[in-house]
C-alpha cells in the first residue's frame, strides 16, 4: 500500500502534529513594537540620569532597593498568570462564573463584580489584572457575552476597589511605614472609602457598558464546565491552581515579602511545566518590558522631583489638615497618576505631606489608586488590562474608555474622599 493510502483515513491535525512537533516549533521572531521602544526609551533616559548626575547614585540605590520587591512580584506573578492561563484554569473558573449566574446578565454582573473586588483586596491590583482578565475575556466566547464589559469591569475594579489592605495596592505597601497603620487598623480606616469607591464603580459599569442598550440580548448562553481531558492537563491543572491558591493564602501572613511568595508560587508552576510540557517554558514569559518600564519611571520622576516637580506637588497639594487638604492631595494624586503613572505619583506625592496630615496622606492614596483610568499608561493594572484585551483582540475604543473613566475617577475619588473625612 502506498505511503498516502496508509494515510488517508487519519484525521488533518493528527497528520500536522505529526509533522511538526510542538517541541520543535520555532518560537516566533520578536519585533519591538513603538511602545517597546518608549519603555526602552523610558529606561535610557533614567540612566542618563544617573550618569549625568542630575540624579545621585545614592538616591537612585534607593530607590531600586524600595522596588526591588515591586519588581520581584510583578515578574513572578506574570510568570504564574501566564502558565496557569496555559493550564486552562481560567477557562475553568470563567465558565464556572457563567454557570452560577444562570443567563441572567444582573447576576453575571454581580458575581464578576464580587470576584474582581476580592481578588483586588485579597491580593493586589496587579495580580488581578493578570490573574482575573483572561479570566474575564475567557468568558466571552464560550456565553456569547460581549468582551468590552468584561474587561472594563476588571480594568477598573483593579484600580478602584484597591484601598482595603496594605496589600491591595503596591502604593499602600510603599505607604505602610509612612501612614504608621498595622493591617487591621489599615482596613479599619479605609472600609467607608473603599465602599463608596465600588459602588460608584458599579453604577457606571452598568450604566456605560453593561445594561441593555450595551449589549444585543436579554441573556446569555451559560457554557458547559471545561474538563481536563487527560492525566497531563489534570496535573497542570491541579498543579498550577494549588500554587495560585497557596500564593493567596500567604498573603496574610508574608506582609511585605509578597514578592517572594509570589516567586515560590511561580516556580511550581514552572516546575509543572518542566514535568509535562516543557515547550511552553520560554524566555517569553518573563515580562521584560513592564520591568524597564518600572526601573525607567522610577529614575526618570525622582529626577524630574529634583528640577521642580517637588515644588509643583507642594504647591498643588498644600499642607491643610482639613478637608481643603485633602480634596488637593487627592486630586493632584489623580492628575499625576493619569500623566506619568500611579507609583511615581504618590511617591512624588508623599514627600510633601506633613506626617501629622494622616488624612491628607490617605487622600493621596485615594487620589493615585482609585484615579489612575483616564490615561492607558497610568497604572501597570490598567497597562496590564489592555495589554490582554490586545492580545485576545478585544478592541477598547480610546474615546470612550478616556471620558468614562475621567468621569468614574472623578465620582468615586470624590466620594471615597467624602467617606474618608466623615469617617475620620
Amino acid at each position: 500500500m502506498a505511503p498516502a493510502d496508509m494515510m488517508a483515513g487519519v484525521p488533518e491535525q493528527m497528520l500536522s502534529s505529526a509533522r511538526t512537533p510542538p517541541s520543535t516549533t520555532p518560537p516566533p521572531r520578536w519585533r519591538p513594537s513603538t511602545l517597546d521602544w518608549v519603555r526602552l526609551g523610558l529606561l535610557l533616559a533614567g540612566l542618563l540620569c544617573v550618569l549625568t548626575g542630575l540624579l545621585p547614585q545614592d538616591e537612585a540605590v534607593d530607590n531600586m532597593r524600595r522596588i526591588g520587591p515591586l519588581l520581584l512580584f510583578l515578574g513572578s506573578v506574570i510568570v504564574l498568570a501566564e502558565l496557569t492561563r496555559q493550564a486552562k484554569v481560567f477557562d475553568v473558573i470563567a465558565h464556572r462564573i457563567a454557570i452560577l449566574g444562570r443567563g441572567h446578565y444582573p447576576a453575571l454582573f454581580g458575581l464578576c463584580v464580587l470576584f474582581a473586588s476580592a481578588t483586588t483586596i485579597l491580593l493586589n491590583l496587579d495580580t488581578t489584572a493578570v490573574l482575573l482578565t483572561p479570566v474575564m475575556l475567557a468568558l466571552a466566547r464560550p456565553a456569547r457575552i460581549p468582551p468590552l464589559p468584561l474587561a472594563m469591569t476588571t480594568l477598573w475594579l483593579a484600580n478602584t476597589a484597591s484601598l482595603l489592605l496594605p496589600v491591595s495596592n503596591l502604593t499602600n505597601l510603599l505607604a505602610a511605614d509612612r501612614i504608621a497603620l498595622h493591617a487591621t487598623d489599615f482596613g479599619a480606616r479605609m472600609w467607608a472609602p473603599q465602599l463608596m469607591s465600588i459602588v460608584a464603580t458599579m453604577i457606571c459599569l452598568w450604566v456605560w457598558y453593561w445594561r441593555r442598550g450595551r449589549r444585543d440580548t436579554d441573556r446569555y448562553l451559560p457554557p458547559e464546565p471545561v474538563r481536563p481531558q487527560n492525566a497531563r492537563q489534570r496535573a497542570l491543572l491541579y498543579t498550577t491552581a494549588t500554587a495560585c491558591l497557596l500564593f493567596v493564602l500567604a498573603i496574610p501572613l508574608v506582609g511585605d515579602s509578597i514578592g517572594i511568595a509570589a516567586t515560590l508560587a511561580a516556580a511550581i508552576a514552572v516546575a509543572a511545566f518542566a514535568i509535562f510540557d516543557r515547550s511552553v517554558l520560554r524566555l517569553s514569559l518573563i515580562p521584560w518590558q513592564l520591568l524597564v518600564f518600572v526601573v525607567g519611571l522610577f529614575l526618570v520622576v525622582p529626577t524630574l522631583s529634583r528640577f521642580g516637580l517637588s515644588e509643583v506637588m507642594h504647591w498643588l497639594i498644600g499642607t491643610d489638615p482639613g478637608a481643603l487638604g485633602a480634596y488637593r492631595a487627592a486630586g493632584a494624586g489623580a492628575a499625576l497618576s493619569n500623566v506619568a503613572n500611579n507609583l511615581p505619583a504618590y511617591t512624588a506625592g508623599e514627600t510633601v505631606v506633613p506626617d501629622a496630615n494622616r488624612n491628607q496622606l490617605l487622600a493621596l492614596l485615594i487620589g493615585t489608586n482609585i484615579a489612575p483610568l483616564v490615561t492607558p499608561w497610568a497604572s501597570l493594572a490598567t497597562l496590564l488590562c489592555l495589554e490582554f484585551c490586545r492580545t485576545h483582540e478585544v478592541r477598547v475604543p480610546m474615546p470612550r474608555f478616556i471620558l468614562t473613566g475621567l468621569a468614574l475617577a472623578l465620582t468615586a475619588t470624590t466620594a471615597a474622599v467624602a467617606a474618608l473625612l466623615l469617617t475620620g
